[in-house]
């Protein structure tokens, strides 16, 4: 298999890369359900639950989240 880089794509028309990215995105989503998280990945995640569930009013909406990232570009 010939090993291409992100240079290699530049190549490549606008509509040609997006299609190369969407035949990516395609092959990690079918084998997402092959992905394992450690145990201090799921540690970490249930704490943070827990977290929420005690404290719910701490956390933030997506929407302001989301507007915080954008804002810093």
């Amino acid at each position: 298999m010939k090993t291409i880089t992100a240079n290699d794509t530049l190549e490549l028309s606008i509509p040609e890369r997006i299609q190369l990215v969407e035949d990516i995105w395609d092959t990690i989503t079918a084998k997402v359900n092959s992905f394992e998280l450690t145990e201090e990945e799921k540690q970490i995640i249930d704490a943070r639950l827990e977290h929420y569930h005690q404290n719910p009013e701490s956390g933030s909406p997506w929407e302001d989240v989301y507007e915080k990232i954008v804002s810093r570009q």
